[in-house]
């Protein structure tokens, strides 16, 4: 086996996983100021005083959900009043308080601003960078390759380039332009020439006629010569812009009357840079990667070497985009999405540091402390001038440090994180509040009380969203007692949820998140299905949504077109106007009205085919997180369809099939052998996957087929229904098999310090 001695690095009482230490030592502090002795003192004094109250706010989870399961054995047929009760004598549901207004200061505008919103695992530098740098977007390239514009009548794509597809694509970007950005006379469809007149956009059309923008505000800049432009920049009112390219020597301007040849739209404003359900990060190892990749981002210097179609390059993130404006002066835009943190959650411990008691300490202190110290090089640096230079990248230009927490369960939580916050500002001597924070409304606790969960953090708050899968997995667990739940896809239609998205919005507004914060909504999670995005996910923007989840660059060029058809802060406007009006105690009824099976039967076919459904997304998403520690992939479901898949996905599919198990719907032995069926079919889905391991071969021997049986069969023990414990069990067994003898150091020996580990 080798050797399997492990050394750890004493920092003061913590010991440190080697890889970590060295991170810490010769990557992340150098140029911060923060030397390494204070660095790791301050984490010492933040573990010693904050761990034990993380414990106990775990506990507090325990109990609570000890008293519901109680309650739900004694009233087998409960009685919404008592039920209320119950959860408010217990603590469970607190008293909403006095009316709220945020106080959250030196927010950067892409927060404020109505647009779409990525999320990636931290952990793979290319889709970072490629979502970093999907602040502007494609709208030719996005149509081109995307089911928006049909395959049929000989516009298919193809393996070459297709003129009649191209010319539907360039059709769908004029009417996009003459919609959003009309001229006051004729169409963008008959553009000839463009260019800048004294300062005015002057418009040429095929006819000869001289034209210009209807609203001549919206035309903002350009670059190249007034007179031959090489980009003509366009602003709607809701702040986004539009840059018209033109290149008559690009084969797609050479076949353009105005020698366009692409609209670039600005897209995802900001972006998630995940450490949390997209990632499979089980040791300093990995935490170390998703650490690095971050700084990185927050250095400016993140570059991944890629190879497309046979050629390599590159990456890296894109420099600001440098335009005129009509008066003459360079101005900058930014090139890149604004960048925030998701951390863990409370209940995710780490052996990368050890306490005092040799015991891991909360993965949620180091996330947080690591992430902010690796922000200070880019708080350290000078807003850039209006050039492109890379060495002057920033993300935050009004100092803030964005952390987003999830899997918070309640106000004290959210208490919780905002101490843990204030406590490592003074440690890296950072201005007070500059760590905002996002609250991310996915556990009941913290729906029905999310006001005074926003009030926790007045001074820091800058969004709050909502999320189907993590809220519908928490939903089955904390009422997992009461009976069993109805069909997955039923889950949807009952009136707990829809007034969940309602009350959201509702209380984002009302708590004064209006142009001071983003509320969010959930993500569309069919990648290659962008025409039904297109139709469908306009109802987040209408919901009073100034943000949402997408999959992909290419779904943010083609979502952002929803924040041009609708004026949010007029949404906004009109909610805030009826909310006198609003039946909170009525809408808290509804969210508190669980979402059970009921008298429906269902038949032996309806049963198996939930199972199966359950199960294939179960083991599709499991095989590639243990075997190869992928934490977000396309994931084919049962027909085929690609979804994207993160443990939120298997949060709720395997809390279902516990549930059903449960309450006797299914059994034991039927979920096995469908389990078993399953994976052939999974095994079927992966064959052309080199680094692919079957499960079928031998179930026994499968770790990851073990891993995926066990989410469902012990998934009523696991605390609040989280996949984590076993998925990260399963996954070191995988990684490492031969258990590490550890030992400790102190800085730069080999010496132990006479602790020994099995």
């Amino acid at each position: 086996m080798g050797d399997t001695t492990l050394t750890y690095t004493m920092r003061g009482h913590l010991k440190i996983h080697p890889l970590l230490d060295h991170f810490v030592s010769e990557q992340l502090l150098p140029g911060t100021g923060v030397a390494v002795d204070r660095f790791w003192s301050a984490c010492g004094r933040i573990v010693d005083l904050l761990a034990p109250r993380n414990r106990a706010l775990l506990a507090r989870r325990d109990f609570l959900q000890q008293q519901i399961d109680q309650w739900h054995k004694q009233n087998p047929q409960p009685d919404p009043l008592a039920y209320r009760q119950l959860l408010q004598r217990i603590g469970y549901l607190v008293p909403r308080g006095e009316p709220l207004q945020i106080q959250t200061q030196n927010v950067d505008a892409e927060i404020r601003l109505a647009g779409p919103q990525l999320v990636v695992p931290v952990t793979n530098a290319r889709f970072a960078l490629n979502a970093c740098n999907a602040r502007w977007g494609s709208l030719y390239d996005a149509l081109y390759a995307s089911d928006v514009i049909e395959d049929e009548e000989g516009a298919g794509r193809g393996n070459e380039y297709n003129p009649l597809r191209g010319a539907r694509v360039v059709d769908f970007g004029r009417d996009f332009l003459d919609v959003y950005f009309p001229l006051a006379e004729g169409s963008h469809h008959t553009l000839k020439n463009l260019a800048v007149v004294d300062g005015l956009l002057q418009v040429e059309l095929i006819d000869g006629s001289q034209t210009t923008v209807a609203n001549s505000h919206q035309f903002c800049g350009f670059k190249g010569t007034a007179a031959h432009p090489e980009s003509i920049l366009l602003r709607h009112h809701n702040g986004l812009h539009v840059e018209i390219q033109i290149d008559a020597e690009h084969p797609v301007g050479a076949k353009d009357a105005a020698g366009i040849k692409d609209l670039l739209l600005e897209s995802a404003l900001t972006t998630i840079m995940d450490c949390e359900d997209s990632v499979a990060t089980v040791d300093a190892e990995d935490k170390v990667l998703a650490y690095r990749n971050w700084l990185g981002l927050m250095q400016g210097n993140l570059q991944e070497e890629v190879t497309k179609s046979g050629k390599t390059f590159t990456r890296k993130m894109n420099s600001d985009r440098i335009f005129t404006n009509p008066m003459g002066v360079d101005f900058s835009l930014p090139g890149r999405s604004l960048m925030l943190v998701r951390n863990v959650g409370l209940h995710m411990m780490t052996d990368a540091v050890l306490d005092r008691d040799g015991e891991a300490t909360p993965e949620g202190i180091l996330d947080a402390l690591i992430t902010s110290a690796a922000a200070l090089h880019d708080l350290k640096k000078e807003n850039p001038p209006a050039r492109e230079d890379t060495s002057l990248i920033r993300n935050s230009r009004s100092g803030s440090i964005y952390i987003v927490k999830p899997k918070l369960h309640g106000p004290e939580e959210v208490a919780f994180t905002d101490t843990l916050f204030s406590l490592i500002e003074e440690a890296l001597d950072l201005p007070q509040y500059a760590l905002k924070i996002g609250i991310m409304d996915e556990e009941r606790r913290t729906t029905v009380n999310l006001t005074e969960c926003i009030r926790a953090a007045k001074n820091r708050a800058v969004f709050i969203n909502t999320g189907f899968l993590d809220r519908t997995g928490d939903e089955i667990h904390t009422s997992m007692e009461a009976g069993p739940f109805a069909p997955k896809n039923q889950l949807k239609n009952k009136p707990w949820i829809t007034a969940y998205e309602r009350w959201n919005v509702a209380t984002g507004l009302a708590c004064g998140l209006f142009r001071k914060a983003q509320i969010g909504k959930g993500m569309w999670a069919q990648p290659d299905n962008m025409e039904a995005m297109l139709t469908q996910k306009i109802a987040h923007p209408k919901s009073g949504a100034n943000t949402a989840w997408v999959p992909s660059p290419t779904a943010a060029t083609l979502h952002t077109i929803h924040y041009h058809e609708v004026d949010v802060d007029q949404v906004q406007k009109s909610i805030l106007a009826q909310l006198e009006n609003y039946d909170w105690e009525h809408e808290l009824n509804a969210i508190l009205d669980i979402p059970l099976l009921g008298e429906q039967a269902l038949s032996t076919e309806e049963i198996q085919a939930e199972l199966e459904n359950n199960c294939q997304g179960i083991l599709g998403y499991v095989v590639r997180w243990i075997d190869q520690g992928i934490g977000c992939s396309k994931v084919p479901d049962i027909h085929n369809v690609q979804l994207m898949e993160d443990r939120a996905t298997l949060r709720i599919s395997s809390q279902h099939i516990a549930n059903w198990l449960h309450h006797g719907i299914c059994n034991e032995q039927q979920i096995i052998t469908t389990l078993q069926n399953m994976a052939k079919i999974v095994d079927e889905q992966n064959c052309n996957d080199p680094l692919y391991q079957p499960m079928s071969a031998d179930f026994d021997k499968s770790i990851a087929f073990s891993a995926a049986r066990d989410l469902i069969l012990r998934g009523r023990e696991q605390p609040n229904g989280y996949t984590e414990f076993l998925l990260q069990r399963y996954r070191k067994e995988k990684k490492s098999p031969a258990p590490k003898k550890i030992i400790f150091a102190a800085p730069g020996s080999r010496k132990s310090c006479g602790v020994d580990f099995g």
